[in-house]
Parts: structure tokens; C-alpha cells; sequence
């Protein structure tokens, strides 16, 4: 039998490239430090319940010590985490990192970042495929697999041209007064936005189920899914993780580290070493090794690897991520209307805004507020505390919030390294990233263009209150050891397999050659479960 896979990481890569490799007859062994959620509270009680019946209600909306507010001063975000997604963003301690124009987010926890995202799942288009060594034809039946493993709920409409019509689409979820309010605006001048503003409106494609399926339910419109999807209906990649742990052949050995690997002169890997958590090292031979960490501890411990093995001191350049623009506004058709929070919380409609370079494209997320906390939103209404909540709890079910997303590509000047930290020979990860000299023009131009749409669509925008996140606010970092058919160092082929090391291969955001405007979890999910299968 052939030796076992060691991948590292346990996000929404190296799962499913795990479950392909499975599928294929491999053996996977899976390193991870591997932080769990905390169990769900009364998972079949929905929001309001939850108010009334929790025994101690303030610790788990709010956390022990307050932590999940979002404070005055707190430079314009209004989302926070709640104490249920603390352990996916809570850092390792060995892992030490300064960043310059850059405010990076990292997780250790059991299924990664994803653990906390909004599950959007936009197949990339055959044009934003452009920088990649392949094409929609040749990821398209991978799209459609993931689509089957954690349910994609989905149609055709208006946005097709932007987002795949792959198959394997269950059908969408109920929309909610807000989203049904705008797409009748929508469709009423459906003709003037395409013509004067570029601009489509349709479901967003989402992993969220809309009827059962074996273990996961169909979304109960609980209201419950900042804090964690309760029945499991929102896929997050701990799901599979659990599930692959039922199969013979795969191994998972959480609460491990990785820092860095060995490797022999002929390039090939020999062992990883991980930390364990009383800080003691330990070596884990390796036949073929799978960076799946994400694109910053993957470049770390790249990086930190051949620092160690060769003495060398390289840097990783093309570091992306999308930047962001958040837009709260008023939808009019909503005024006086009672909220209802029994729906699903996040983006259930998306913009498409159309450019003549489909880098250019942008795509926007429509998000109601409903039970989402409400404190970002009244700090930042021009009048004192008693007038603004008082005015909130009448605009409540009018209130919405666009997130915008902006593509990016690798420029040379964004850059990671490691330098020495401590006396000891460790090291840390340094992120550099410098915005295109254009960008406060063009930031400036979409947050325009997106006041006038949603002006046509019957909806205030209020100028002051936009806010343009931080670079690493998205989350959706890529770019650090691109997928090229040129074969030069500190890249992949079209397959993951480093061109530095043979045996090395790599599946997470760090392959990918550029970003479009849109969430890359998918794509990451679909890249990895074809790389698995060719491995296997």
C-alpha cells in the first residue's frame, strides 16, 4: 500500500482534497492544531427564544467580557464575532507575525477560516480563469461535485453570464421581505439598470441547504447564523472534517503546529516537525506532503522551511485579497414594516456590476439587518444614543448593508517574508501590501456608482456612513505560490506540485495566479477536490 498523504490544515482545501484522495484508494494523514466550536445551545430554539430561555443570555450573545462589541472609534466596521466563532480566529501562540498595510486575520481552528464565512459560492468565470492553467471546462465537473458533497442552493437568473450555471443546484431558500422588496424594485427597472449602470441583481449562491439531508437540516429560518448554523444546515468545513473522520484510511492528529518541513539535497520532503501544545517538537515522516494551512501560514512555513534547510532568505511576492466596501442603506419600501428575523441572516441577493475587463467586474453582497447586532449601526447615526435606537427600532426591517468586493492582482510589491524573532532561532512572518496608486479613484467610483443603483432601486445610502475595510478584512488572501505553466521557482504547476520540491504540493489560496471580485472559497473547495482526485 502506498504511504499515507500528510496534509496540513483542516479548512475548506484540505478537506476536500482529503475526501477526493480518500475517493481514490489513498491514505490521508491530517495535521492540524485543530481549535473546536463550542457546542450549539438549544439548537432547535430560534432567536427570540433564545433571548428568554438561555440561562445566562448576555454571556452568549455578548461573551464573559463584552468582548463581541463593537465599541465607538472601532474605524467603521459593523461586524463583530461573536463568542461562538472566538476559537476560529484565536492564534496560535508560536506563530508570530507583523504585517505593514495589511491587518491579517489567521485561524488554528478545526475547518479553518470558513468556520466563520457566509457561504457564498461563486464558480469563477471562464475570463477570471484567464491567469490559471486551466479553464471552466476543466473545473467545472469539480464545481459540481462540492456542489453535491455540501448542497449549493441556486437558479438561473440575471446573474448566469457572471456566476456558472453549474449543475447540482438545489433550489434556493425562501426570500425575505427585504430581498423580495428589492427584487420587485428590480425588476421594475430592470431595463434602466442593465442600460445606464451595468448592473444585474439575482440570488446569491449559497451552501445552505433548503431541505434536509441525512444528519443536516434544511435551513428553520432560526435567525441564528452569525452565532453558528444550529442544525447544520450552513456548511462550514468541520463538517466534512467529521465526516472523513468515520473513514477508514484517514487519520487526523489534531492539537499539532507545524512550523516547518525537512527536506533531503535532492529536494524531495522527508518530515514535517510540529509543535505540540506543552511546546515540545515533533517529526512526522512524509511520502508526499499538502500545504492546505491557508495562504499566510502556508507561505510561513514555506518560507521558514528552506530558512531552516538552506539558510536562504526569500520572500513570496503577489500577495491578494479583495478589498471591501461596506454600505449600509435604507430600503423605503420597507418603512413600517414589523422586522421578522425568522429567515436566513446573510447575503441572499448579489450584484453584479459588468466592466469591459472582467477584472474590472465587482460584486456585491446584499445583507438585511436583522438579528445581527445592532450597536455598529446606531453609534453611527448623526444623533445621541436615546434618538438613534429610538429611530433604529423603527427603520429596523428597512435597513440593509451591501458588501462590495473589488478584484486584485499579484504585484511584486506585496510581499511576505520571515525574519528572526526571539533567541532561539524563531522566526516570524512579515506581510507587506501597497494598494494600486489608482485605488482611492476607483474605490471612490464603484462606492458612487453603487449610491446611484441602489437610488434607482428606492434606497438611501448615506454617504458618511460607508466604510472602506482594511486590506485583510476579507479574509480572501491568495497569490503567494501561483499555479503557472512557466516552471520558475516558488510555483506550482496546474496539478498543486511545487516546482522547488517533488513530492510538495500545495492546495489552499496560495496557488491561485489572481483574485476576481468574488468569494474564493469555492473555487478553493473545487481546486482541491480535483488535485486529490489526480493524486489519487
Amino acid at each position: 500500500m502506498t504511504d499515507p498523504i500528510v496534509v496540513v490544515g483542516s479548512g475548506a482545501s484540505g478537506v476536500h482534497f482529503a475526501q477526493s484522495a480518500l475517493e481514490a484508494g489513498r491514505r490521508v494523514t491530517m495535521i492540524d492544531v485543530g481549535r473546536a466550536a463550542p457546542p450549539p445551545e438549544l439548537p432547535e430554539v430560534d432567536f427570540a427564544g433564545l433571548r428568554s430561555e438561555l440561562d445566562d443570555p448576555v454571556r452568549y450573545f455578548l461573551g464573559e467580557d463584552y468582548g463581541s462589541l463593537i465599541l465607538p472609534g472601532h474605524g467603521g466596521e459593523y461586524y463583530g464575532f461573536p463568542p461562538t466563532k472566538r476559537h476560529v480566529f484565536a492564534g496560535a501562540e508560536s506563530f508570530r507575525h507583523r504585517a505593514v498595510g495589511f491587518a491579517p486575520l489567521l485561524s488554528f481552528a478545526a475547518g479553518g477560516l470558513a468556520e466563520a464565512w457566509t457561504g457564498g459560492c461563486y464558480p469563477f468565470s471562464d475570463a477570471e480563469l484567464g491567469d490559471f492553467p486551466f479553464g471552466l471546462a476543466d473545473i467545472r465537473p469539480f464545481y459540481e461535485l462540492v456542489a453535491r458533497r455540501i448542497g449549493v442552493a441556486g437558479l438561473e437568473d440575471d446573474l448566469a453570464p457572471f456566476f456558472d450555471v453549474h449543475g447540482d443546484l438545489s433550489p434556493p431558500l425562501e426570500l425575505d421581505q427585504h430581498g423580495e422588496a428589492l427584487m420587485e424594485r428590480y425588476q421594475r427597472h430592470r431595463a434602466t439598470l442593465h442600460a445606464q449602470h451595468r448592473c444585474y441583481l439575482g440570488r446569491a449562491r449559497l451552501a445552505v441547504l433548503s431541505e434536509d439531508r441525512g444528519v443536516r437540516k434544511g435551513c428553520a429560518h432560526l435567525g441564528r447564523c452569525l452565532w453558528g448554523c444550529p442544525v447544520g444546515a450552513l456548511y462550514t468545513p468541520s463538517i466534512t472534517l467529521r465526516e472523513l473522520m468515520d473513514e477508514d484510511g484517514f487519520s487526523y492528529q489534531r492539537g499539532l503546529e507545524v512550523t516547518h518541513f525537512s527536506f533531503g539535497d535532492g529536494g524531495r520532503v522527508d518530515k514535517v516537525v510540529a509543535q505540540t501544545p506543552d511546546g515540545a517538537a515533533r517529526e512526522i515522516p512524509v511520502g508526499t506532503l499538502v500545504l492546505a494551512a491557508g495562504t499566510l501560514c502556508t507561505s510561513k512555513i514555506f518560507l521558514e522551511s528552506i530558512r531552516r534547510g538552506s539558510g536562504e532568505e526569500l520572500e513570496l511576492t503577489g500577495l491578494t485579497d479583495n478589498r471591501q466596501i461596506l454600505m449600509p442603506f435604507l430600503n423605503t419600501a420597507m418603512l413600517g414594516v414589523q422586522y421578522e428575523p425568522a429567515s436566513y441572516q446573510y447575503h441572499q441577493l448579489a450584484f453584479a456590476l459588468d466592466a469591459d475587463q472582467p477584472h474590472d467586474h465587482v460584486h456585491g453582497l446584499v445583507t438585511t439587518l436583522k438579528t445581527a447586532m445592532i450597536h455598529p449601526v446606531v453609534q453611527s447615526m448623526p444623533a445621541s444614543v436615546g434618538a438613534a435606537l429610538s429611530a433604529f427600532k423603527k427603520l429596523h426591517a428597512a435597513l440593509g448593508l451591501v458588501n462590495i468586493n473589488m478584484a486584485d492582482r499579484r504585484r511584486d510589491r506585496n510581499r511576505v517574508f520571515v525574519e528572526p524573532s526571539g533567541d532561539a532561532g524563531e522566526s516570524r512572518l512579515v506581510v507587506h501590501y501597497e494598494p494600486e496608486p489608482d485605488e482611492a479613484r476607483r474605490l471612490a467610483e464603484v462606492a458612487a456608482r453603487f449610491r446611484k443603483i441602489l437610488r434607482t432601486l428606492g434606497c438611501i445610502a448615506p454617504r458618511a456612513m460607508t466604510h472602506v475595510r482594511p486590506m485583510g478584512a476579507s479574509v480572501h488572501y491568495s497569490g503567494t505560490l501561483p499555479m503557472s505553466e512557466e516552471r520558475r521557482p516558488m510555483t506550482v504547476d496546474e496539478n498543486g506540485r511545487s516546482r522547488d520540491f517533488e513530492n510538495l504540493y500545495v492546495v489552499d489560496g496560495s496557488v491561485f495566479p489572481s483574485l476576481p471580485a468574488k468569494n474564493l472559497t469555492f473555487t478553493l473547495m473545487a481546486n482541491a477536490a480535483r488535485v486529490g482526485a489526480t493524486l489519487g
